[in-house]
């Protein structure tokens, strides 16, 4: 169609002028040279598109050969025009691509004799969405390159190789490998100029932060710290944009919660920067804004209760940014410094994508990206973003002891698409009840000891509820569930509700977490972890209501009475390992088991010989083995084909002694996902 009348472009507070070859903002002239002029005239007439350089250098110099200075210098000039570090907003640079320029435009007519104006809108690039890898086993932890061009990540492969860092290049690349280590390698982050690549390491016994180069070579360990970290949790923009520091979680003891501190890459030192409560477990996973003056982290009253908050390096108190009091696993902050992308399972049992301005307000979901996405992170130089999608499936499954040593012992008993976990035998072995979200809500089943018939006894919604209990008479189921009452937001509870279905009773009232809720053996007692005192202690309640009595002192998360009731069995946290005992009339702690990791996952149980424990040793190729109190030895019961999952409970032990329970991840996988056009 043919146009007649004055041609205008608009994009934000800009008016291009085509027939008289003018730039106004806001009605005021701003003076371009012609060649600068011809140079955003083809970048506004084909916004949302990329323009390779070659193509530029036509549109500008048709007749005459010219270097690629000449443009770099053109553009230069519009990025002042367009506000120098605001200038991302209208000009993106594609690395070994060309410009594209990213505003909205409104493209118009001025008809003679005041005719109506006739215009129309220049459409961004719908986002597109690509598998960045599609390996098999488990990519996560993304991080672009500071050019865009590669990202880096954490591979664990699907036939028993460790979680090790690889880069690959944005296409059909291979990767190229960084690390071999028998410990999980984690967190990769790209110093400033590119030339070194930081991680974490963690095993059972130890971790710490380390630099190695970005084309392989000698690692160089940066300082130790305590174990906190989550094995698919990325949170790429933990190196100072000056190189000079990485942003880290740690602490002086044990006993105290998590907080950031600054660790000089050059020196190890450590500068603490926040001071969070002693109820809460701390504050995790730092990232730098882009020009470096604030950190972004992850405020966490435990493990599936976050919330993001904002602090000054210049000083001041955090400022709290989302109010979810939800799961977070991971964020990103926009190249431009005025958003943050995060991972949340806010209204929903599995995690998506949203964006919320640093400055405040509603967080909107990112369209198109679906759920289990976890870990976002963006090229600085370009309009891509990526993502961890997690394609894991997790199951129960039934251990035959006496079938253990013929070689058929596992079956799958209970299952779905989506997660089911925390299995555990009624008192006489008929029945099972676990956790499942199944049904996109999270909630408590009971089925058949085969697992046929499984029925919804507890729906939650979108709270996150587990760790379901048996009394031991058989009547009462205790579980763990968040608060839905807005003056308790941000606590867990432990409920009670009767095996036949109606209504839960809200066992604990204290405004902090209380969770992992087990039984005493004469059913009078709900042992429970609450971080009422500051760090997570066991206590106990009685089942009918009243005073609270502590257990533990020096830490205290999962546990189980033995079977005369007289000694208490109990863990000090997630990802520690060893498993301690304390009269149950009061006394002194001692370690009981510390072999092959014992206790470091969620996966053991006490019956009357022993303990039965899952070993932490080879996350890929668990074992299953048996402590004997009576010799002090440990033998193994079951080697298993498949990973477990780490965080859940579900080791669980029939009134038989016959069959044991566990949560198995029948898919365990993950791709890095790549987003096109994201804006």
């Amino acid at each position: 169609m043919n146009w007649v009348g004055q041609h205008f472009y608009e994009f934000g507070p800009f008016h291009l002028d085509v027939e008289d070859r003018l730039l106004l903002r806001d009605g005021e002239y701003v003076p371009l040279t012609p060649k600068v002029f011809e140079t955003l005239l083809p970048l506004v007439e084909n916004a949302g598109h990329v323009l390779s350089k070659e193509d530029l250098i036509k549109k500008i110099w048709p007749d005459t050969f010219v270097e690629e200075v000449n443009l770099a210098k053109n553009v230069s000039s519009l990025r002042r025009v367009f506000g120098g570090e605001e200038s991302d907003r209208y000009i993106q640079t594609i690395p070994k691509r060309g410009y594209r320029f990213a505003a909205k435009v409104r493209e118009f007519w001025d008809q003679p004799g005041g005719a109506a104006i006739v215009s129309q809108i220049s459409a961004s690039p719908a986002l597109r969405i690509v598998p960045f890898t599609s390996f098999s086993g488990r990519a996560t932890c993304p991080a672009f390159s500071p050019d865009g061009n590669q990202i880096a990540f954490a591979w664990e492969r699907e036939h028993g190789d460790n979680s090790d860092l690889y880069v690959k290049q944005i296409g059909p690349d291979q990767p190229l490998r960084l690390t071999n280590d028998t410990a999980v390698d984690t967190y990769p982050a790209w110093s400033p100029d590119g030339r070194y690549i930081a991680f974490f390491r963690q095993s059972a016994e130890r971790s710490a932060f380390y630099l190695i180069p970005s084309l392989g070579g000698h690692e160089r360990k940066v300082a130790d710290v305590f174990q906190y970290q989550h094995p698919t949790l990325s949170h790429s923009q933990y190196y100072s944009p000056d190189g000079k520091f990485l942003a880290v979680a740690d602490k002086d003891s044990q006993n105290q919660p998590f907080a950031i501190y600054l660790l000089s890459t050059e020196t190890g030192e450590k500068l603490k920067i926040t001071s969070p409560p002693r109820e809460t477990e701390g504050d995790f996973y730092p990232g730098f804004s882009p020009d470096g003056k604030s950190l972004a982290f992850i405020r966490s009253a435990c493990l599936e209760t976050s919330d993001i908050y904002l602090v000054s390096l210049a000083g001041g108190e955090p400022r709290r940014l989302t109010f979810d009091n939800a799961s977070i696993l991971g964020f990103a902050w926009t190249p431009d410094g005025r958003e943050i992308v995060f991972s949340s399972r806010r209204g929903s049992s599995l995690h998506s994508l949203w964006r919320m301005p640093v400055a405040g307000g509603m967080p909107q979901r990112v369209p198109a990206v679906g759920q289990k996405a976890i870990s976002p992170t963006f090229s600085y130089q370009g309009d891509h973003l990526a993502y961890t999608q997690v394609l894991d499936d997790l199951n129960v499954w039934c251990l035959k002891m006496d079938a253990a040593r013929r070689g058929r012992s596992v079956a799958r008993l209970i299952s779905s698409t989506l997660a089911d976990e925390g299995a555990d035998y009624s008192p006489d072995g008929r029945r099972i009840v676990f956790a499942s979200n199944r049904t996109g809500d999270f909630g408590i089943w009971i089925c058949n000891q085969d697992g046929t018939n499984p029925v919804q006894l507890v729906n939650r919604g979108s709270y996150l509820t587990g760790t379901p209990r048996w009394s031991p008479d058989g009547h009462w189921i205790a579980y763990d569930s968040r608060s839905t009452d807005s003056d308790r937001a941000g606590s867990a509870h432990i409920y009670i509700v009767s095996a036949d279905g109606g209504e839960p009773r809200r066992l604990t009232a204290e405004i902090c977490e209380n969770v992992i809720p087990s039984w005493s053996r004469d059913g009078k007692w709900i042992y429970y972890s609450s971080t009422r005192t500051g760090g997570m202690q066991v206590w106990k309640t009685p089942f009918e209501g009243g005073q609270a009595v502590q257990v533990t002192r020096h830490g205290g998360f999962e546990g189980f009475e033995s079977t005369d009731g007289k000694i208490f069995y109990y863990v000090k946290g997630r990802y520690i390992p060893g498993i301690w005992q304390i009269p149950v009339s009061g006394g002194e702690e001692t370690l009981v088991l510390d072999h092959h990791g014992a206790g470091y996952w969620r996966l053991w149980n006490v019956v009357r010989e022993g303990i039965y424990f899952v070993t932490a040793n080879v996350p890929s190729q668990p074992l299953i083995e048996f402590f004997n109190f009576a010799t002090g030895k440990v033998t193994q019961v079951a080697a298993l084909n498949k990973p477990i999952s780490r965080s859940h409970p579900g080791l669980a032990v029939s009134p038989d002694g016959r069959s044991l329970l566990f949560v198995q991840l029948d898919q365990s996988a993950s791709d890095i996902m790549l987003v096109e056009n994201f804006r």
